[in-house]
C-alpha cells in the first residue's frame, strides 16, 4: 500500500514534464530582404535552420533539456542508493538505506535536474538562435534592430579647419 503514493507522485511528475514541450526551430524574427522573394526567404530560411542544426551538434533545445534532467535525476538516484547503503550498514541494514536513499536520490537529483535543464534548453536555443540570424543576415535578409551598414566609395573629403590668427598684441610661440 506504500507503493501507491510513490507511484502516483512519479506519474504525476511524468504528466507535468510532458506537458513543457519547447518550440523547434529560432525564435527570432527575420524579415524578407530587400529584392528577396517569399519564396527565395523560405528556401534560405530552411537552409540557414539545417546550418543552425548542425552549429549545436544536431541537438534540439528540447533534446538537450530531456537529456540533461535524465542524467542529473540517474545520478542522484546512484548517489543516494550509496550513501544510504554505506550508512544502513552502519546500522546493519543496507538494503532498507540503499533504498531511503536512492529514494531520497531520485527526488534531489530530479530536483535538480529541473534546474539544469531548463539552462541547457536555453543555452542551446541561444547558440541555435544566433547561428541562425548569422546565416540569414549573410543571406541578405532583415533582422529587426541591426542595421546594415553600407560603405560609400564617393566619400566626402575631411574638412579643413580654419584657426584665425591671434589678437594683436598676443605673444607669438616660441620657434
Amino acid at each position: 500500500m506504500k507503493r501507491l503514493p510513490m507511484f502516483s507522485f512519479i506519474v504525476v511528475i511524468a504528466m507535468l514534464s510532458g506537458c513543457a514541450v519547447m518550440p523547434t526551430g529560432p525564435s527570432v524574427m527575420v524579415l524578407p530582404g530587400d529584392n528577396k522573394s517569399f519564396d527565395q526567404f523560405r528556401s534560405d530560411d530552411m537552409m540557414c535552420r539545417q546550418y543552425a542544426y548542425e552549429q549545436v551538434g544536431g541537438v534540439q533545445g528540447q533534446q538537450a533539456a530531456q537529456s540533461s534532467a535524465v542524467a542529473s535525476a540517474a545520478v542522484g538516484t546512484a548517489v543516494g542508493a550509496a550513501a544510504g547503503a554505506i550508512i544502513g550498514s552502519a546500522s546493519g541494514d543496507a538494503g532498507a538505506g540503499a533504498a531511503i536513499g536512492a529514494g531520497s536520490g531520485l527526488i534531489f537529483g530530479s530536483a535538480v535536474g529541473s534546474g539544469t535543464s531548463s539552462q541547457s534548453y536555453y543555452a542551446t536555443q541561444r547558440r541555435y538562435d544566433t547561428a541562425y540570424m548569422q546565416c540569414m543576415y549573410a543571406k541578405g535578409h532583415l533582422i529587426p534592430g541591426v542595421r546594415r551598414i553600407t560603405r560609400t566609395t564617393d566619400s566626402a573629403p575631411a574638412p579643413m579647419y580654419y584657426y584665425p590668427p591671434p589678437p594683436p598684441g598676443y605673444p607669438a610661440p616660441a620657434d
